[in-house]
């Protein structure tokens, strides 16, 4: 019987999950049942949403038990079916966990990945959760119009990226807050923004954004929460629409976090603000992928990625993340 690596959640970690909370390990890989396939992980994608799925406070899934493989979405091919609508050779994207090999039902394929002329990686990345994510957040959620100035917080970052440049499609002015002088070059250089703020440079970032944005934010797409967040909702213009997209910045959700409060700025603004996760869509998604395979094709929707190689790197991927490190969407390699 073959045997596959995985990656299994070793201890309950308090707030964002560090290397030392998971461990390697070898399993055999077992039989296929009638309904499942087998598939060969090519690429691992590790998501800052991912600190959430391990957390014993509440969240919007299950979270992972001590001892699992941990839940991810992966890229690879499939090599064995039970199941009449899979072959081996087909290119399938889904959740199938940071393991090498994925005994799998059918059901926890996403979709089968057709943009043969594209990289699979990017099914994990532009054409994945964060490529879904920044489309219909900022479309549905954030409902740009001509004009609007559009800001977004880690701008650099895989979603982030995204945003700003279909914000622009859209007829939009963006504004980029990142962390370091070379993620602010790289949204405005790569990504497209027409100005972007280092949080981390020590100016007064309420200042630098009046000047960024003088009239004031139309849409705000929050992937932070926190300080950052404050400072930009109290520059909202009105009308304006805030998306709640993550909580990057809150270290821990026990003790509940407090703060400034938003009520009064979205009171006199008339604003609104409306949280958002992508599974909600996953109805949708065959309308999004079209769209956004077309722009990267024509050269209009840019994209980076972060690949670390072998699964020994993913026990510190979800970390790395949090300290900064990527430039793109993170991924682990797994085969060529």
């Amino acid at each position: 019987m073959p045997t596959s690596r995985r990656v299994v959640l070793a201890a309950r970690p308090d707030g964002i999950p560090q290397a030392r909370h998971f461990a390697v390990a070898e399993a055999e890989v077992p039989d296929l049942k009638e309904g499942e396939i087998l598939v060969r992980n090519q690429f691992l994608s590790v998501e800052p949403a991912m600190r959430g799925w391990v957390s014993a406070v509440a969240n919007y899934s299950q979270p992972v038990g001590i001892g699992a493989v941990m839940r991810s979405f992966a890229s690879g091919e499939v090599v064995a079916s039970r199941h009449p609508g899979f072959v081996p050779g087909e290119k399938v994207t889904g959740m199938f966990g940071w393991q090498e090999l994925a005994t799998v039902p059918a059901s926890a394929v996403s979709r089968k990945v057709t943009e043969t002329d594209l990289p699979l990686s990017a099914s994990l990345g532009v054409l994945g959760l964060n490529g879904l994510t920044a489309y219909f957040a900022l479309l549905d959620v954030g409902a740009p119009r001509p004009g609007d100035t559009v800001v977004v917080s880690t701008a650099a970052g895989s979603v982030g990226s995204a945003v700003g440049q279909i914000a622009r499609l859209m007829g939009c002015r963006t504004v980029a807050i990142a962390g370091g002088p070379d993620k602010v070059r790289q949204c405005v250089e790569d990504f497209g923004y027409d100005a972007a703020i280092d949080y981390k440079a020590g100016e007064d970032l309420a200042t630098a954004l009046a000047a960024a944005a003088p009239r004031g934010v139309d849409v705000y797409f929050d992937n932070t929460s926190g300080p950052v967040s404050d400072t930009v909702l109290a520059q909202l213009a009105i009308g304006a629409r805030v998306v709640l997209c993550g909580t990057a910045s809150v270290p821990s959700w026990d003790p509940w976090p407090t703060g400034p409060r938003p009520e009064r700025h979205l009171l006199v603004k008339r604003a609104r603000m409306a949280g958002f996760i992508v599974f909600d869509y996953a109805a949708r998604y065959g309308e999004a992928l079209p769209r956004l395979a077309s722009w990267i094709r024509e050269g209009r929707l840019r994209y980076a990625e972060d690949i670390l190689d072998g699964i020994e790197a993913a026990p510190d991927a979800i970390a790395g993340l949090y300290r900064g490190e990527n430039r793109g969407k993170r991924l682990i390699r797994l085969h060529d």
